[in-house]
């Protein structure tokens, strides 16, 4: 018996169907782990896998002290001098700038390198990118910053620094979807 030419093409059409909702399915698959991965923390404790530990002094950049590392606004970092000079910009918060457009501006910076000086002063701290992390095109180091404490239930409690400049209105959020702060403009 022949069957017609329609109920190829119908069957072939099914076929085709079919193996379409199984790839579909195994997108879906792939794509549901990759979330239970990143929500049950995983995916962004490899960001800090080639964490360093930093404890050291910071002073207030051009306010002598002799220290080695100071900060000379509320996101950077400086080490050293001359040659060696390194210089670190803290992502995840953007801080107001020294040389800001108004005074209240400028006023909320020195507010904010006195505040990421204390932060940094509190005791080591971590930070992303190992030995070779990436820079921006000023030739600053980029890396995220964070402190570990104990909270009291046997369970590690992570302190980012963007969040506790962000929280007490010392800093705005940077990134992609972040709105440009205007530090001369009323609150």
């Amino acid at each position: 018996m022949v069957r017609p030419a329609r109920f190829d093409r119908k069957w072939q059409s099914r076929r085709k169907r079919g193996k379409l909702l199984r790839r579909l399915g195994w997108w879906i698959v792939i794509i549901g782990l990759v979330f239970a991965a990143w929500w049950s923390g995983l995916i962004p404790n490899m960001a800090t896998r080639d964490a360093r530990t930093v404890d050291q002094t910071f002073g207030i950049c051009g306010q002598g002290g002799g220290s080695a590392a100071c900060v000379p606004d509320g996101d950077t970092i400086v080490f050293g001098g001359g040659e060696t000079r390194r210089r670190v910009r803290l992502t995840g918060f953007d801080a107001p700038e020294m040389d800001g457009k108004c005074d209240a501006e400028r006023v909320q910076a020195v507010k904010a390198r006195t505040a990421l000086a204390a932060w940094l002063n509190t005791g080591p701290f971590h930070w992303d990118g190992g030995d070779d992390p990436p820079y921006d095109k000023y030739g600053r180091e980029l890396r995220s910053a964070w402190r570990e404490t104990p909270n009291g239930d046997g369970d590690i409690r992570r302190e980012w620094l963007a969040d506790h400049m962000i929280a007490r209105g010392l800093a705005s959020q940077s990134g992609w979807d972040a709105a440009e702060n205007d530090w001369c403009e009323p609150a």
